[in-house]
């Protein structure tokens, strides 16, 4: 899998206003930027991003995703 098809699931299932991709094809780590987020602890937020990749999880399409994930107020509190 690329970083564009990845990114391309996330989006299609989760309104995002960033992300970013880096990974090898198995192993990946991503930033994303959702309202969605908002009141959602760590775990809810991850196990959202979790649901729009459904069974490439399982099928070991993607084998890891390690994710910082932040609200539009969050990501906006970390630019210098």
């Amino acid at each position: 899998m690329t970083a564009e098809e990845l990114q391309s699931i996330i989006e299609a299932g989760l309104a995002c206003e960033h992300i970013t991709l880096e990974g090898d094809g198995r192993h990946w780590y991503a930033t994303i930027v959702s309202a969605e987020f908002e009141g959602k602890r760590a775990i809810q937020r991850h196990q959202r991003v979790y649901a729009t990749l459904g069974a490439k999880m399982h099928t070991d399409e993607v084998h890891a995703l390690s994710m910082k994930t932040f609200t539009p107020a969050e990501w906006a509190a970390q630019a210098p």
